[in-house]
């Protein structure tokens, strides 16, 4: 069985593959502050509520936007799995063209996603991957990593309206049936979902029409994908698991590269 483990801001996303099929996947908290221990036990906990026993575990593949965490959580690996995971670099041969000026710039999910991409679906394509910061990613016709651009992520639009002003509450983000709030709670759900999603559906148009390629398939990935995409008219398919999907091809890469 393969562990695939894609490590945001946010959450840390694992999955268990066996055959080429995804069997379960879990969301944890990100946190600089948990030890190796910590990680460890809760990688074992999640296994084993899934009847998983670690000697099940053939590899470990990491994607990881989150630097500090890293140490512990290759050592948690190692020390729990008995495992040595596989970390996805900018400098890996992932089977693409990148067209990016300074590929070490890119963010591993960015090109993670790419990968899954140019398996799953065919290209031109575009990717909007909902996290903590919000990414488009453009890749062309002859599958080439071509760029994006970067948002601030939904959630971050909300806590700042509640931070910076001082009479707006905390909200939850919820879907909203008309654009005219009646309460300030509406009023502020409203503006956030409609307005993030006429962003969305503007950069997406910017890109299609840079790239001379009106018929790229957009296809929208991350925790809040699927509420945004309800408003979002420019999305075509919505993949939560795109990422660790990507994850489990460039792990197919990488051993047969190696064999």
């Amino acid at each position: 069985m393969l562990v695939a483990i894609d490590v945001g801001n946010t959450n840390i996303v694992m999955g268990v593959y066996d055959g080429g099929r995804r069997l379960f996947h879990f969301r944890i908290t990100t946190s600089a502050e948990k030890s190796r221990d910590e990680y460890g036990l809760l990688f074992i906990q999640l296994l084993n509520h899934r009847g998983i026993k670690k000697e099940d575990v053939d590899d470990v593949i990491i994607s990881s936007v989150v630097p500090p965490v890293m140490y512990s959580l290759e050592r948690a690996v190692k020390d729990y799995l008995g495992r040595t995971p596989i970390v996805v670099t900018n400098e890996m041969d992932l089977g693409m063209e990148i067209l990016y000026e300074n590929p070490r710039e890119l963010g591993a999910d960015r090109l993670v996603n790419a990968v899954a991409v140019l398996r799953k679906y065919a290209p031109p394509a575009i990717v909007v991957d909902f996290g903590t910061a919000t990414t488009f990613c453009a890749i062309d016709e002859k599958g080439r990593y071509l760029g994006g651009a970067i948002s601030p992520g939904i959630k971050i639009s909300v806590e700042a309206l509640f931070s910076r002003t001082a009479k707006l509450p905390r909200i939850e983000l919820a879907p909203t049936d008309r654009i005219i709030g009646r309460t300030t709670v509406e009023s502020m759900q409203a503006g956030v979902l409609h307005g993030y999603a006429g962003q969305v559906d503007y950069i997406v148009s910017l890109m299609k029409a840079e790239m001379n390629c009106p018929q790229a398939k957009v296809i929208a990935t991350g925790g809040l994908a699927a509420m945004i995409s309800r408003e979002a008219k420019s999305i075509d398919v919505i993949d939560g698991m795109l990422t660790l999907d990507g994850l489990y091809e460039i792990y197919k890469m990488q051993k047969g590269k190696s064999q």
